[in-house]
């Protein structure tokens, strides 16, 4: 159901036809962790876009090769305010949280951690991953979702194919695939798309939706617009089609979606807030339940904030020091 008439439309246009007012953000290269950082690319958040619907994070790596760079080795970290979402191409990641959840990302599985109102994990590489290549998605809940119990939900979507390209939707519906995962926040669409050689690809999508594409391959062209590798497209709403074109080679896409988030928010490290003091708090919480720091008086009594968990794994991240100035809310 569209919800059109309540949503913001920057322009609507004729049925059927591509938006080409095309944003492209390119990536900023990370160092996830170590002296043996495997690099990633990230093209959300940046200064000037925040979100492409709910989604407000958007890491692309690989392909690595892991005997050269290490592979992923993230320790125990915080989360609060979101939901996590890894999406693999290659190789293999062991998942542990603190909400009692072991499990194994592999491609074409998507694997989605609710943090809610605060949850620590570990993303690890596989011992029998050579080659590690995927993307870590984040989407940020609702105020009215976002102090919920976390969880975790595991799906493997039947890919669909019409002409020119298969897709597997493992967020929202498209092309008559429909996830049943459940994500607690505004309306969204994720889904891999794998574009043969050549291909034109006109696809039908929701009108109050604004969509993002990341070109996991050369050569791609959004609504017209080139869009390099490893950059994002951004499509306003007020469009019903997205038009995808594919080098000699065919292409790869990671297509989000949604409708616009709403509200603001402010996003700290691994934390989603929508103060400075709550992000304050969420950070002094974890560095006391955790041993960085000392525990406040105040908190005997309380349920841990960020849970238990296993014996015998990695140390722990501290929390970085919070800037000298308050943190300001982006929307």
């Amino acid at each position: 159901m569209s919800n059109l008439d309540s949503q913001p439309i920057e322009t609507v246009l004729a049925e059927g036809m591509p938006c080409e007012s095309v944003e492209v953000l390119d990536p900023r290269l990370v160092p996830l962790g170590g002296l043996r950082a495997m690099t990633v690319y990230r093209t959300l958040p940046q200064r000037g876009r925040s979100f492409v619907g709910a989604w407000c994070f958007l890491d692309h790596y690989g392909p690595d090769d892991v005997s050269d760079t290490g592979g992923m080795k993230v320790a125990r970290h915080p989360h609060t305010g979101l939901a996590t979402v890894s999406w693999l191409f290659a190789g293999g990641i062991d998942h542990l949280d603190s909400g009692g959840v072991a499990a194994q990302v592999r491609p074409g599985e998507l694997n989605l951690m609710l943090a809610g109102r605060g949850i620590t994990h570990q993303e690890i590489s596989t011992p029998d991953t050579d080659v590690l290549h995927g993307v870590q998605l984040w989407y940020a809940l609702p105020d009215a979702t976002r102090f919920d119990d976390n969880g975790f939900e595991h799906y493997v979507p039947e890919p669909v194919t019409v002409p020119g390209m298969s897709a597997s939707v493992f967020i929202g519906e498209l092309l008559g695939s429909v996830s049943p995962v459940e994500t607690k926040t505004t309306a969204m669409l994720g889904a891999e798309l794998i574009l043969e050689p050549g291909a034109t690809v006109s696809i039908p999508v929701r009108r109050d939706f604004e969509h993002g594409v990341l070109a996991e391959s050369h050569g791609l062209t959004l609504n017209g617009t080139a869009i390099e590798h490893r950059s994002l497209g951004f499509v306003p709403t007020g469009s019903d089609t997205i038009v995808l074109s594919a080098g000699e080679h065919g292409g790869r896409v990671i297509l989000l979606g949604g409708v616009p988030f709403g509200e603001e928010i402010i996003m700290w490290w691994n934390f989603i807030g929508r103060t400075h003091e709550e992000i304050v708090e969420f950070r002094r919480r974890y560095q006391a339940e955790l041993g960085f720091e000392a525990v406040d008086h105040e908190d005997s009594g309380k349920l841990p904030l960020y849970g238990e968990f296993p014996e015998g794994q990695r140390a722990p991240i501290p929390a970085p020091v919070l800037p000298l100035t308050r943190l300001r809310p982006r929307s």
